[in-house]
């Protein structure tokens, strides 16, 4: 296939519109949709929330808000328009009965209902159709919803912070502050930007932190998830107040008795199997995508956070390295038994590498055997 100039500058400007409509429209993806004719954008437009307009609905809307017809023109789409009647009537049928002229999406939707259906369907009324520009790209902005239909978890992101010998507190637990204000603001934003916050029992226990959103813009506070197989936390920990945000505990515990208390305070429970008082992590993260979970952050201790990389869960970790030392003697990032051989080693590929106020910001990406 051979795309133009213009066809990467719209499909450009479509996944624009599709990263900035992601959170907002879980569990869906959210979809960009430009619409061009004769070289000027006649009509944009982006997926609402779960029920509302996809992308291509609201771009046609847009289109003839402006006193236009979409007729003719080339829609560019960054996913297969659906094909099935879900919450909302098919797009592929929508396009179809606006003539629009030819449809350019950058990648096939994955979703068992659709898998080419929508291509299928352009192509068999007459409209040519084809996916393939700027592919790549499409799949970083859909990664939480490719995730989640094509291997049933979310794309996870662990956040950590630590000084640069690799500390997260000293030796007594002491870690506040390691980081800046400015990279701690940095982190809301990456909150914001996921559909859970998921944390450890230890973490609870000592931080008793809130996980929500409070120093960056955000459209619905992430659901946060709490991993505790064996319940150690209590139920008055603010974590579990569902007055700022939704909570789910994750536990091992089955008995009635001790969950009571969690259920009174409006916590989502999920009595999973485990181990050793230990929640089977991908049996969590296959829950969590059942129930709608695109991407999920982690901020937890060094125990879980070497147990997720161990698993292999961790898909992009963000560290946030403070310019400073505390020294051997303190509480390092990941918990996991002493290698043997470096050949053992964990390799990251750094993807990204940003200052943030004094502290810097690495995104990397684990490379498992």
């Amino acid at each position: 296939m051979s795309f133009s100039a213009d066809d990467h500058r719209y499909m450009q400007q479509a996944l624009r519109l599709a990263a900035a409509a992601t959170r907002r429209a879980a569990p869906n993806p959210g979809v960009g949709c430009v619409l061009v004719r004769d070289g000027v954008v006649i009509g944009e437009g982006a997926t609402l929330q779960v029920g509302g307009d996809h992308a291509e609905i609201q771009a046609i809307k847009d289109c003839h808000a402006r006193g236009l017809s979409p007729a003719g023109a080339t829609a560019y789409v960054t996913l297969e328009p659906c094909s099935h009647h879900g919450r909302t009537p098919p797009c592929a049928e929508r396009l179809i009965a606006e003539n629009i002229g030819r449809v350019v999406a950058a990648m096939v939707d994955p979703y068992h209902e659709v898998a080419g259906r929508g291509i299928a369907m352009l192509q068999a009324a007459g409209i040519p159709a084809e996916a393939g520009l700027l592919e790549a790209e499409a799949r970083r902005v859909h990664r939480g919803f490719l995730s989640r239909v094509t291997r049933q978890r979310p794309w996870v992101t662990l956040k950590a912070a630590a000084t640069l010998d690799g500390k997260t507190a000293l030796l007594n637990g002491v870690s506040k502050w390691i980081t800046s204000a400015d990279a701690r603001r940095d982190v809301h934003a990456l909150r914001a930007a996921n559909c859970a916050v998921l944390t450890g029992s230890g973490t609870v226990l000592a931080d008793d932190p809130q996980l929500t959103v409070r120093d960056a813009p955000c459209l619905r506070q992430p659901a946060r998830v709490v991993v505790d197989g064996g319940l150690a936390t209590s139920p008055q920990a603010r974590i579990y107040d569902t007055t700022q945000a939704a909570t789910w505990l994750a536990t091992c515990v089955s008995d009635e008795a001790r969950l009571a208390p969690f259920r009174a305070r409006g916590v989502q429970l999920l009595v999973l199997p485990g181990s050793n008082g230990h929640v089977d992590l991908p049996a969590l993260f296959a829950a969590l995508a059942g129930a709608g979970i695109n991407e999920l952050m982690v901020e937890a201790g060094a125990g879980l956070n070497g147990a997720l990389l161990q698993a292999g869960l961790v898909d992009e970790a963000v560290l946030y390295l403070a310019p400073y030392l505390v020294g051997d003697a303190a509480r390092g990032l990941f918990a996991w038994p002493a290698l043997q051989s470096l050949d053992d080693k964990l390799p990251l590929d750094i993807v990204d590498v940003r200052q943030v106020g004094c502290d810097l910001r690495l995104s990397l990406l684990p490379r498992y055997r």
